[in-house]
């Protein structure tokens, strides 16, 4: 029985100037699948990620380092840096639970969520808002924003 592993994107990103400046890390996305399918999604993202600072950009430098991306841009006075890296996901504490199951029933296959246009079906990529979900758990940032195929 093969399992699927399932890994998580992180942006760690610098936000703020001078002597406020600090890194924020958020988990921005989970993809269920290969290590490949994950880094491609991962790469993709920080091809298209457009950091907060500078506010005006001189040089942009994305960079590879191992299984994860650096993105140097260049201000006028300062360099901001957004680092993209993956981790298998080991625990959850806010991931549903599985349903227990019941005696003497077969144990039902687990629905996958269909994929987006142009995105293979065995890939799943489940967006997270950095900022959560409001009072009702309806998350606070729609999953459509910000999807490359609603264009």
């Amino acid at each position: 029985m093969s399992t699927v592993t399932t890994w998580g994107l992180v942006v760690e990103t610098t936000m703020g100037t001078g002597e406020r400046k600090h890194t924020e890390a958020h988990v921005v996305a989970h993809v269920t699948g290969s290590r490949t399918e994950a880094l491609a999604e991962l790469e993709r993202r920080a091809r298209n990620h457009v950091p907060v600072h500078p506010l005006s950009p001189k040089r942009r430098r994305l960079l590879r380092a191992g299984d994860g991306f650096l993105l140097v841009v260049d201000g006028a006075w300062q360099s901001f840096v957004t680092r993209f890296t993956m981790a298998e996901l080991l625990e959850d504490s806010a991931a549903s639970p599985a349903p227990e199951p019941v005696a003497g029933a077969p144990a039902p296959a687990p629905a996958a969520p269909a994929a987006p246009p142009g995105e293979p079906a065995e890939q799943r990529v489940e967006a997270e808002s950095a900022v959560g979900l409001d009072e009702d758990g309806v998350p606070v940032r729609p999953a459509w924003l910000g999807r490359a195929d609603l264009t």
